[in-house]
């Protein structure tokens, strides 16, 4: 069995999960504080980051690019034929475009919101136990997070899917952000109809059960977080 190695809100592990869910693959999660910079881990992992994927092989297929592309290729997937799913569909054009989003959410989006709220309010909590949130970092986090959904709206406007006619990972990517954020209680839904009726397609499909069932310990999700028609 495949082995993952995540943190329960890092949005990079919970794109691969929703990834494994929806290419069929079972995996065994562990979990790591990335905070921790265990030697252990490092060792796995040099670059000290998440996720990290262990093939039957007992091989370490290190971040969440390598580990999407090693799925994409994996004799282990069911073709899309079999599956009716494809984290890169359709022709060289939309490949290429739904990369395109992927790298925009996992870089861009986990740079600008993603990376600092979770810094500002569990890793730094963790790490030291006492020193406070930056409100100047985690209120710029919110302004960008208002633009990124507004994106998203305009991306799922003009499509079906965020990257074209049907789910790829650009959609599990971006949802993987969205969804820790919405457990924090960080999302303001309100700010565009179209990017909360996409996300609540995405939360209802059963690949996503897995994140709604989802507990930080001493940290309850807010109420919606569950909710699928929320």
């Amino acid at each position: 069995m495949l082995t993952l190695i995540h943190h329960t809100l890092c949005p990079l592990s919970r794109s691969i999960r929703l990834a494994l869910a929806e290419c069929g693959l079972s995996a065994e999660l562990v979990e790591e504080q990335p905070w921790s910079w265990r030697d252990e881990f490092l060792d796995l992992n040099p670059a000290g980051n998440l996720p990290v994927l262990i093939a039957e092989t007992g091989e370490a297929i290190c971040g969440v690019y390598p580990i999407s592309e090693y799925l994409a290729e994996s004799s282990a997937q069911p073709s899309e034929e079999a599956s009716g799913f494809s984290l890169f569909p359709g022709d060289v054009k939309g490949r290429a475009e739904t990369r395109r989003l992927i790298d925009w959410f996992h870089s861009k989006f986990n740079s600008e919101v993603s990376a600092c709220v979770l810094e500002e309010k569990i890793y730094r909590t963790a790490s030291n136990g006492s020193e406070g949130p930056n409100i100047a970092a985690l209120r710029a986090a919110q302004d960008n997070l208002r633009y990124h959904l507004s994106y998203i709206g305009h991306l799922i406007e003009e499509r079906h899917w965020l990257a074209g006619e049907k789910l790829s990972f650009a959609d599990l990517a971006a949802a993987g952000q969205l969804s820790s954020m919405d457990y924090l209680g960080d999302v303001p839904w309100e700010v565009n109809e179209a990017a909360k009726t996409w996300y609540s397609r995405v939360k209802s499909r059963p690949s996503f059960r897995q994140l709604l069932k989802d507990r930080v310990a001493g940290l309850a999700p807010v109420a919606h977080y569950v909710v699928l028609d929320f």
